[in-house]
């Protein structure tokens, strides 16, 4: 017999669901979980700013049009504290959601919580996306591409043959760095406010560098035989509030050939409009976050990210309007 609790609990989550286009759920939501479809979702702390849901939900809603096979398909967006992320992946699991992405701060921190790693995704030591599996969750990296893939739309620059400043040492960092040495870059500078996150990023960069120079410097410190004509990639959180300073002072640098900043909202930094006010290209993480959805996508529905990156493209440009 279900318990007495339930009923209540299943009216208060189609509640939240039908009053509210994307709600942002918690761990117990899952409790009275009965969405009939194939069930996604975004997991992070804080996850209301995330335009993910409206990004991926306008995508399969697109696919249904012509393929029925995705028509009962959603995405939710999950708050989970880091205390609750072990929980909150079993419970995921149980509740057969089909594939979930991972956002501050859970990227390195499940990558030790999850059944198997992909090959790919490996030497990044994070993972953002999730694939359900009869064993338990397959992790990918989607980071690296949706970088790699933003950076040749939004400037034109292809990571390979390129020196390469990045700023940061936590999960997507750590992603754009493989990408960066694994499209063979000139080099690799890392600058990182705490030592020790940065030498742990080193030394995690030292067996895959190849021949390719990596260092790290702290950003108010930078070494002056910086190369000149470097791209700048912001990959700190550094700029989603506009008290927060620059992560770097792109004065202190060589001249740079382009600043990429993964943030896209704000969708001018402190960063890129010191970047704007010195005449160099500049590009905010709209794109990126459009890629690496795309990418997820891909993993979870096999349909190609190249044919998915569109749509996702026009959600998130509208979502964006309408915060």
């Amino acid at each position: 017999m279900r318990p007495a609790i339930a009923g209540p609990l299943i009216e208060n989550l189609k509640s939240k669901i039908e009053n509210s286009a994307d709600p942002v759920l918690t761990l117990r939501d899952l409790a009275s979980w009965s969405h009939p479809g194939v069930s996604l979702a975004v997991l992070g702390h804080p996850i209301g700013h995330s335009i993910s849901p409206p990004m991926h939900n306008a995508t399969l809603a697109e696919l249904a049009r012509t393929d029925p096979r995705f028509a009962g398909w959603k995405y939710f967006r999950f708050d989970v504290p880091p205390a609750d992320l072990s929980d909150a992946l079993k419970l995921l699991h149980a509740k057969k959601f089909r594939g979930l992405n991972l956002t501050l701060p859970h990227k390195v921190l499940a990558f030790d919580q999850v059944a198997a790693v992909d090959d790919s995704a490996r030497p990044v030591g994070a993972v953002n996306t999730l694939l359900r599996t009869d064993h338990g969750w397959l992790g990918h990296n989607t980071d690296g591409y949706g970088l790699a893939t933003a950076l040749r739309e939004t400037l034109g620059c292809k990571l390979a043959g390129a020196h390469v400043i990045l700023l940061g040492a936590g999960g997507a960092a750590r992603g754009a760095a493989v990408e960066c040495l694994q499209q063979r870059c000139a080099s690799l500078s890392l600058a990182n406010r705490t030592r020790e996150n940065l030498d742990a990023l080193l030394a995690l960069l030292a067996p895959l560098a190849g021949g390719v120079p990596v260092r790290g410097f702290a950003p108010d410190a930078p070494p002056v035989d910086l190369p000149a004509g470097a791209v700048v990639i912001n990959a700190t959180s550094a700029g989603l509030h506009e008290t927060d300073s620059a992560p770097i002072d792109l004065q202190r640098l060589p001249r740079p050939a382009s600043v990429y900043d993964m943030i896209y909202n704000p969708s001018r930094t402190r960063l890129l409009r010191q970047a704007e006010s010195l005449g160099l290209p500049w590009a905010n993480g709209l794109a990126m976050l459009v890629h690496q959805g795309a990418k997820a996508l891909e993993i979870w529905t096999g349909v190609a990210a190249t044919r998915l990156a569109p749509t996702m493209q026009t959600a998130a440009t509208r979502a964006l309007a309408s915060n």
